[in-house]
């Protein structure tokens, strides 16, 4: 599993902090779904995207799996921002995640991120 290196960090700006901003993505109505994974995307009007991530303890319990999850979500889409520039994205995490099914979940998440773009697109 590709990790970050300990001196690259995920910006603060790049995140959405509170709970309105999450909702104001949410409630637009812009969503997709899988079997891991339900993405909601929302157009800002920031020269950069931003991300949400929803990683319930209900799903999974151990906080250091939901740790992992968070990791490999924000890594995934580090990776691919630039192809979202101006898009605000919530992540929510449906079912607990095992290491051998951590490469399924990143590229349903690429997936969902395209059919997202060109939803709000």
């Amino acid at each position: 599993i590709e990790l970050f290196v300990c001196c690259q960090m995920f910006p603060k700006y790049h995140r959405l902090h509170n709970s309105k901003e999450f909702l104001s993505v949410i409630r637009f109505s812009c969503a997709e779904s899988s079997n891991f994974l339900q993405v909601f995307a929302k157009p800002n009007d920031l020269l950069y995207s931003r991300l949400g991530l929803i990683v319930a303890g209900k799903v999974e319990r151990l906080a250091v799996k939901r740790n992992l999850a968070k990791r490999i979500l924000r890594t995934v889409f580090s990776e691919h921002q630039k192809d979202f520039v101006g898009l605000d994205v919530v992540v929510r995490l449906r079912c607990a995640v095992t290491r051998g099914e951590a490469s399924r979940m990143k590229e349903e998440y690429k997936a969902l991120l395209v059919k997202l773009h060109k939803c709000c697109g």
